[in-house]
């Protein structure tokens, strides 16, 4: 127990740059103390005392304004950076070395019973203000963009964003940064490609001005369809089960 509250602590200064002196983190930092407290909560909580682990975190939550359920699982070196309007549900189980930034909700989507929260990997980062809703899979190294919604299963690697978040990196083996300003847009780019599609058609319509040309060769359309789409026939099922539904372009 005092070598994951030692680990809780030493993580701050790998990952929070501003974070330079012990007793500053020890008294100024309330994502630590509302970990610290919902680690002696989740105690008595699986010792199956009634009342007093919730009522612990609600006095973290008064202190601090992060909510955990004392039935969460959280693994070790977790940080909350920030912290302000964090909530984590009772049936979340998080991984080991996880990053949370304010705002973060890992919640249900409803009043179903049981496993009903997240589940996140190992080093998963979520940016500030994201939601993960239900009971969804994040793998390891996940990067979920700040105030994405995120309510499908996400694969190990991956970085997601948007609301509903989409899928938009997929890399190997090897962790992703999550650098906001260099994240690319799905939508846009979605939108981007139906333009340029619309706008090449109506030149072909220009180009053929008499009624008998109008039945144009569909030789003339190669290249026009956008390169990361599906074959015509199987457009209006890719973007149907596939990116409307949240999944990758």
């Amino acid at each position: 127990m005092f070598a994951i509250l030692r680990q809780d602590f030493q993580i701050i200064f790998e990952r929070d740059p501003a974070a330079t002196n012990w007793l500053e983190v020890l008294l100024c930092y309330p994502g630590l103390h509302a970990l610290w407290i919902y680690r002696l909560a989740h105690i008595l909580f699986q010792w199956g005392i009634p009342v007093l682990p919730r009522f612990m975190t609600q006095i973290g939550r008064l202190l601090t304004g992060i909510e955990i359920h004392p039935g969460a699982k959280i693994g070790k070196g977790a940080f909350i950076d920030h912290g302000a309007g964090v909530v984590i549900g009772a049936t979340t189980i998080i991984g080991e070395f996880v990053l949370l930034y304010q705002g973060v909700t890992l919640g249900g989507t409803g009043k179903e019973t049981g496993k009903r929260h997240p589940t996140l990997g190992d080093h998963v980062i979520v940016g500030a203000g994201a939601k993960v809703l239900g009971n969804i899979e994040l793998g390891s190294h996940v990067r979920i963009g700040a105030g994405s919604v995120v309510l499908k299963d996400v694969p190990p690697n991956c970085t997601v964003v948007g609301i509903p978040g989409r899928i938009v990196q997929r890399r190997g083996d090897r962790p992703l940064p999550l650098e906001h300003s260099q994240m690319p847009d799905p939508e846009g780019e979605v939108l981007r490609s139906l333009i340029n599609r619309v706008e090449h058609l109506e030149r072909l319509l220009e180009d053929h001005r008499l009624p008998h040309a109008l039945v144009m060769d569909s030789e003339a359309l190669n290249g026009v369809r956008p390169s990361h789409l599906k074959p015509a026939g199987e457009l209006s099922e890719c973007i149907r089960d596939c990116f409307c539904d949240g999944g990758g372009i």
